[in-house]
C-alpha cells in the first residue's frame, strides 16, 4: 500500500468531516437543536481528528533515522491519543449542555425536513468514509487511520440517536432533543475509550494480543532451532519489533548459527509481514550430543583448540583423550593450568565416572615475516626422500623448501593408488615425514600432499 493511498484516504475524509460540520451547525443554530447541535461539534472534532490524521500518517511513514531507529510510526499513535482527548472534551460539553436544558422548564426545539435531511446525509456520507478508512487502515496497519474510521463508526450511532430526539420532538416531547444528545455523548465516550485504550497500549510497547505465542510457533518450526526461549515486542505504527531468543546446537559453527539466524528471520517477515525480527541464538547442549562434538564444543566456547579427540570404554566407564592446542610462548605451568581447568569443566559435564587423558601441544607462530627460499637444500632433500619412501608413495614431486625463523618448511606432493583407503596413506605419509626429520636436521615443519594417481603429476 503507497504512501499516497494513505495520505489521500486522510485528506479526504478532511473535507468530508469539513462539509459534515457547516450542514450540522447551520441546521442546528436554525432549529435549536441540541442534538444537532452535539452533532456538529462531534463533526468538527472528527474534522479536527481527520487533519491531525493526515499529518500523522504522512509523518509516521517517514522511514528510521539516526534517532528514531524504530522508525516514526508512533506519530500516529500520539494523533490517536489527542483524539482521545478530544473526544472526552467533546462529550463533556454535550452532557452539561443536555443537563441544562432537562432542567430548564421550557425548550423550543424545531423539527424540519431539512434537520432530518441532514441528520440523514451524514449517516450516508459516514457509512461510506467509515468503510473507506477501515479498509486502507487494515492493509497498512495504520492505526490513525483506524482511529479516524472509528470515529466516523461512532458518528452513524450518534446520528442516529439524534434522529430518535427529533421525532420524539415532533411527536410532542421536546427535551427528548437532549435525551438525544445524552445518547450522541454516550456513543463519543465508548468511541473514546476504546480508542483510548488501544493508543495507550501502543505508547507503553504493550505487545499485541497473541503475537509473542504466534512468533514463537513460526520461529520454532525452523529446522535447526531446538527451542524458543523468549520474544518480545513492541508496536510502533503498523510495525511489530520482535526481539526473538532461539537455542541452538552448541557444536554447530558460527557460519550455521548465521545461516539459521537469517532462516528464522525469512521465515517471520513471510509468515508475520507486519514483524520486524531480531533474532539472537544462543548455544545449547542437545541430548543427542556426542562425547567428541560436547570435547569439541566446550574447548571451543572457551577460545581453546582440539584435535585427535578420541574415546574409549574402559571398565564400562568413557576414557577421553585429546591434543590440546596452546600458545609455544606460555609456560609448562600455565599450560598445564588451562588444561586441568579444561579436564574439569569436561568432567563436570560428562560425569564424575569419565577418565581424560589430554596432550598439550604448542600451537606455533602462523605468520613468518623472514621466510627465504632454500634452494641449496632441496637436492639434499630431494635424496633423502628418495632413499626413505616406502613401497606405497610413489612418484614425490612439487619439492618446496623454505628458511623460517624456526627452521626449515619442507613441502612436496605424492601418488598412492586410487583404491589406497585414507587411512592407510595418512599413516604411509606420517611415516615418511618423521624418517626425513630423522634424516635432515633442521626441519621444523613438513607438510606432506597426498594424491591419487589418477590426478597426480
Amino acid at each position: 500500500m503507497s504512501d499516497d493511498r494513505k495520505s489521500a484516504v486522510a485528506l479526504s475524509s478532511v473535507f468530508a468531516s469539513a462539509a459534515m460540520t457547516v450542514m450540522k451547525l447551520a441546521v442546528g443554530l436554525m432549529t435549536g437543536s441540541l442534538g444537532v447541535l452535539s452533532e456538529a461539534a462531534h463533526s468538527l472534532l472528527d474534522m479536527g481528528a481527520a487533519i491531525l490524521t493526515w499529518f500523522a500518517v504522512r509523518i509516521g511513514d517517514q522511514p528510521a533515522d539516526e534517532r528514531h531507529p524504530y522508525g516514526h510510526g508512533k506519530v500516529e499513535s500520539v494523533s490517536a491519543l489527542i483524539e482521545t482527548g478530544l473526544l472526552f472534551v467533546t462529550a463533556a460539553w454535550i452532557v452539561k449542555e443536555a443537563v441544562t436544558r432537562l432542567m430548564a422548564p421550557a425548550v423550543e426545539v424545531e423539527t424540519t425536513w431539512w434537520s432530518v435531511g441532514v441528520i440523514v446525509a451524514s449517516i450516508i456520507i459516514d457509512i461510506g468514509r467509515s468503510r473507506a478508512l477501515s479498509k486502507v487502515a487494515k492493509e497498512t496497519g495504520s492505526q490513525a487511520l483506524e482511529a479516524d474510521a472509528l470515529h466516523f463508526s461512532s458518528d452513524i450511532l450518534s446520528s442516529t440517536a439524534v434522529l430518535i430526539g427529533l421525532g420524539l420532538v415532533w411527536l410532542g416531547w421536546p427535551k427528548g432533543d437532549a435525551v438525544a444528545a445524552l445518547g450522541v455523548a454516550a456513543f463519543v465516550v465508548l468511541a473514546g475509550w476504546r480508542l483510548g485504550s488501544r493508543t495507550i497500549d501502543v505508547l507503553v510497547d504493550a505487545a499485541p494480543q497473541g503475537i509473542a505465542e504466534r512468533v514463537e510457533e513460526v520461529a520454532a518450526k525452523v529446522p535447526g532451532v531446538a527451542r524458543v526461549d523468549a520474544v518480545r515486542a513492541r508496536p510502533a505504527g503498523p510495525t511489530v519489533f520482535a526481539e526473538v531468543v532461539v537455542k541452538v546446537g552448541r557444536t554447530m559453527h558460527l557460519e550455521q548459527v548465521e545461516a539459521l539466524r537469517r532462516a528464522v528471520i525469512e521465515r517471520l517477515k513471510s509468515d508475520l509481514p507486519e514483524v520486524q525480527p531480531m533474532v539472537i541464538a544462543e548455544p545449547l547442549t542437545l541430548d543427542d550430543e556426542s562425547i567428541t562434538e560436547t570435547v569439541r564444543g566446550l574447548a571451543a566456547t572457551r577460545g581453546l583448540a582440539v584435535h585427535h579427540v578420541g574415546v574409549a570404554a574402559m571398565d564400562g566407564h568413557p576414557h577421553v583423550s585429546f591434543d590440546l592446542e596452546v600458545d609455544e610462548s606460555l609456560t609448562i605451568a600455565a599450560a598445564h593450568a588451562i588444561a586441568t581447568t579444561l579436564e574439569d569443566e569436561l568432567k563436570a559435564e560428562l560425569g564424575a565416572e569419565v577418565t581424560i587423558d589430554s596432550h598439550i601441544d604448542p600451537r606455533r607462530k602462523e605468520v613468518f615475516t623472514d621466510a627465504q627460499p632454500a634452494g641449496h637444500r632441496q637436492a639434499e632433500i630431494r635424496a633423502a626422500l628418495a632413499g626413505l619412501a616406502d613401497g606405497l608413495v610413489d612418484k614425490v614431486h612439487h619439492l618446496e623448501v623454505q628458511e623460517r625463523e624456526d627452521g626449515l618448511y619442507v613441502s612436496f606432493h605424492c601418488l598412492f593408488p586410487d583404491d589406497v583407503p585414507i587411512g592407510q596413506a595418512h599413516q604411509a605419509t606420517a611415516r615418511l615425514e618423521h624418517r626425513l626429520r630423522d634424516t635432515v636436521p633442521g626441519i621444523a615443519r613438513v607438510v606432506v600432499h597426498a594424491e591419487p594417481i589418477s590426478e597426480g603429476a
